[in-house]
């Protein structure tokens, strides 16, 4: 069985931080790129971060870039959101995913082969 478990989330003050977490099992952990997204109330989902197979490569959302840090430990198979300086805009649902890493640049996500988390909720207030 496939299983995303995210954990982390919550409610923050504006500058605070908080790190999220995902673990997965039921897959070849390093065969995939990690992917964080979210989605805020009323909104489409929007990308946050990839992490490569081997966490060599990341990419990051515009407005998240350098508050945000993506990292992964394939010995856990775990994948990391450490979300510095974080503001209420930053409000969503953040959802771990998994898709095959197929080495492109920049970053695509392979629909039909992914795996999500449940998601967490992160509010943050102003």
């Amino acid at each position: 069985q496939v299983q995303l478990v995210q954990s982390g989330g919550g409610l923050v003050q504006a500058g605070d931080s908080l790190r999220l977490s995902c673990a997965a099992s039921g897959i070849t952990f390093s065969d995939y790129a990690m992917w964080w997204f979210r989605q805020a109330p009323g909104k489409e989902r929007e990308f946050v971060a990839t992490i490569s197979w081997n966490g060599g490569r990341t990419y990051y959302a515009d407005i998240v870039k350098s508050r945000f840090t993506v990292s992964r430990d394939n010995t856990k198979n775990t994948v990391d959101l450490q979300m510095n300086s974080l503001k209420s805009e930053d409000t969503a649902v953040y959802f771990c995913a998994a898709s095959p890493d197929v080495n492109s640049y920049p970053p695509r996500f392979s629909s039909g082969y992914d795996y999500w988390a449940q998601g967490a909720q992160v509010t943050v207030s102003s």
